[in-house]
């Protein structure tokens, strides 16, 4: 058993926090491009490119995350393709977050008024310019609080790139408490580094749904 004060199990696990924190920002900003492209092909007027970014959205919300991760980490090995856990979990998670925020996006977006849509075709703007000076400012007011809720989910799920072995704040964790077997006190330790990355984010997208609902009153 090796030796671990409180303070080198934090010091640790700082390290590896700061690996989740980075691993969440990255998949999330390139989750969120990838997603407003994904938005865009899935309320297309063409029903096959419907019927596509649907089935996009469909896969990497009907199967796990974990399952995900393996399909990208030893599948691409398959073909002589050697990706790092860094890597894989980074697209894991992009595709991941990108399905989910479309989705959330899409729902923004019809719940605008289908006169929005009306009366901007009134004004002979082409769908380019309906969606940029007339739907998306709008659905991006309603959008806000669940996309702020939904990076929480984000951050989670990067504990499931641990599996693969990128060494993030739960990798960390389980490495501490098999050379320490106190599992008790590491893992607690992990929960309480989780609650402090998430729930800020929950906090803050509680506090911008308060803020728009009073504003939607006035």
């Amino acid at each position: 058993m090796i030796s671990f004060t409180l303070w080198d199990m934090v010091r640790h696990l700082l390290v590896g926090a700061g690996w989740t924190i980075l691993l969440s920002v990255i998949a999330f900003v390139l989750g969120g491009g990838m997603g407003l492209i994904v938005l865009f092909v899935r309320i297309s007027p063409k029903v096959q490119f419907q019927a596509l970014a649907k089935m996009y959205i469909e896969f990497f919300q009907d199967t796990p995350l974990l399952m995900q991760f393996f399909l990208i980490f030893f599948g691409l090995a398959l073909f002589g393709v050697d990706i790092s856990p860094l890597a894989a979990a980074t697209l894991g998670l992009t595709f991941f977050t990108s399905a989910y925020l479309a989705e959330i996006w899409r729902g923004c977006v019809e719940a605008l008024p289908k006169g929005q849509w009306e009366a901007s075709a009134c004004l002979a703007m082409t769908r380019y310019e309906q969606l940029r000076h007339v739907i998306l400012p709008q659905a991006l007011r309603i959008a806000i609080p669940p996309t702020v809720g939904f990076s929480v989910q984000v951050v989670k799920g990067t504990a499931v790139a641990s599996i693969i072995g990128l060494v993030e704040i739960t990798k960390t964790g389980t490495m501490i408490a098999n050379a320490t077997f106190k599992p008790l006190l590491v893992y607690g330790l992990v929960a309480v580094g989780y609650f402090l990355m998430c729930y800020p984010l929950s906090a803050f997208a509680r506090r911008i749904e308060r803020r728009l609902h009073a504003t939607g009153r006035r």
